[in-house]
């Protein structure tokens, strides 16, 4: 059987990082701590009709595999299952809010399997490297995509908008929108087909 681990309000914004470098530095010259880096294969699982979508809800299968780079250490090896839902009343926020559920899993072909016999079919894959950080009441996920970079960052209102303020950004920067909201921006500005966001292909 999966951990289980109870349902949380999630609270986090993105920001579009233009230089990785500076961004490094900010968040070292602030106290930030390195969790590790790691490599994320991420499929998202709904039914023929997209009616997670449809909702607002979101079913994932993640697989993440340890990936140091020079001046950071490997995160764990490990896999998760994650669902979202929307938070009643939270679409005037600034900030992205949903319910959260995840569970650590051993074999992710065994969950396909079982997603597959239950109706469940995969969509929008992506990928990305990622290194969290953390900070007195805020963590921090440093995203490098084929869409380019972002920071996620997840906590209190409060500690999100003191961290970023610190980092040289202000509330109009803020972005709400999932990967794929992303990706399908630069798949415009580059003239490019949705597929799916992958380094490769």
């Amino acid at each position: 059987m999966p951990s289980r681990r109870r349902t949380l309000r999630e609270i986090e914004i993105k920001l579009r990082i233009g230089d990785l470098a500076a961004l490094l530095s900010r968040l070292r010259r602030m106290g930030a701590r390195p969790g590790g880096r790691v490599f994320e294969s991420n499929t998202l699982y709904d039914t023929p009709d997209s009616d997670f979508r449809s909702l607002g809800r979101l079913l994932r299968l993640r697989v993440e595999i340890p990936a140091p780079s020079r001046s950071i250490g490997p995160g764990a090896k490990r896999a998760m299952i994650t669902a979202k839902a929307p938070v009643p009343g939270s679409s005037s926020s600034a900030y992205k809010e949903k319910m959260e559920r995840e569970a650590a899993i051993r074999f992710p072909g065994r969950w396909r399997r079982i997603f597959g016999r239950i109706g469940l079919v995969p969509g929008f894959r992506y990928e990305k490297f990622r290194t969290s950080f953390l900070l007195p009441g805020l963590h921090l996920d440093l995203d490098e995509t084929p869409a380019g970079a972002f920071l996620e960052m997840e906590g209190a209102p409060r500690a999100i908008d003191r961290a970023a303020k610190a980092l040289g950004y202000t509330p109009r920067q803020y972005l709400q929108g999932t990967y794929w909201d992303l990706y399908a921006e630069d798949c415009r500005s580059r003239g490019r087909p949705r597929r799916n966001m992958l380094f490769r292909g």
